[in-house]
């Protein structure tokens, strides 16, 4: 018995020490920065857990289009949308002087298109105007905050889709999420406790297809690593602040187990560049933590 007693008491000490190398090289990255940066880390076969501002709320920025999308495949499931109906793409709805590769590939709307295209466009392209868009289509923000309500979500609201936050810088504030209610989101999705095992296998499936953000969780990982993502991004405003620099993803390791990821850098006087780098070298360094 003794024995054992010894042997969980050196895995639990190997533990802390990996644990506490791994916090010592978080901070070396985000030492000196002049950003707020959340954290949030949660191994969903070990239990693991690590944060940094882990309960503090950022804004999401595009982030909030994992949640939006969630909604409306609830929809699906409950049977009033469905994913091959037609959706009329209305030249109203193609807003010029935002980021929309919609609108580039249907510059005139008046077409008709799957709800899937459109939900593929807002997720893997992070497209503005597909998603609101998709907010007209099940009723608006609220609807999207009810939804995470009911699955139980914390520290998360959504007030104002893309149109308005564009025209006012700080409603991006208004649209937040805490690292941990995040993360914890992303193993509810997986665990499908979320949506229907189609919507989650067909959400999985357009995540992985994500083609923003290739500078940032993603790029210093093993080529061709599943990672299901979400980016979000603010760019600057006229006083050459970052509101935010995001992404969330759940990561499949080459064992075949999981973690999800929350990156948020917020109100940073930083470069683009510089934020960037920072989500990509602590998504490294989780990465090495988890494959050590």
């Amino acid at each position: 018995m003794k024995k054992i007693g010894l042997f969980f008491l050196l895995i639990s000490a190997i533990a802390f020490a990996q644990e506490s190398i791994l916090d010592k090289r978080i901070n070396s990255i985000i030492k000196d920065k002049k950003a707020t940066i959340g954290l949030s880390v949660l191994g969903f076969e070990n239990g693991f857990k690590y944060h940094k501002n882990g309960e503090k709320r950022f804004p999401m920025q595009s982030v909030f289009k994992f949640h939006i999308a969630a909604a409306v495949l609830h929809a699906v499931d409950q049977g009033t949308l469905s994913l091959h109906q037609k959706i009329l793409l209305k030249k109203s709805d193609l807003l010029e002087n935002t980021w929309s590769p919609l609108r580039d590939k249907y510059p005139n709307g008046n077409i008709e298109v799957p709800l899937s295209e459109i939900i593929d466009y807002t997720v893997a392209l992070s497209d503005n105007n597909g998603c609101d868009l998709l907010l007209r289509l099940i009723g608006g923000t609220q609807t999207v905050q009810k939804f995470m309500d009911s699955k139980g979500v914390k520290g998360f609201q959504i007030k104002y889709n893309e149109e308005a936050m564009h025209k006012d810088w700080k409603y991006q504030y208004e649209n937040y999420s805490t690292p941990n209610s995040a993360t914890q989101l992303l193993k509810k999705f997986y665990d499908g406790q979320l949506l229907s095992k189609e919507s989650t296998e067909y959400l999985m499936k357009v995540m992985l297809g994500t083609k923003t953000g290739l500078n940032k969780m993603i790029e210093q990982l093993p080529k061709n690593t599943p990672v299901a993502r979400k980016t979000g991004a603010s760019g600057k405003n006229k006083d050459g602040l970052t509101g935010a620099e995001n992404e969330i993803g759940i990561v499949t390791l080459p064992n075949g187990n999981h973690y999800s990821i929350t990156l948020f850098v917020s109100n940073s006087t930083e470069t683009d560049s510089v934020n960037c780098k920072i989500i990509s070298d602590i998504s490294k360094v989780v990465w090495d933590y988890f494959n050590k």
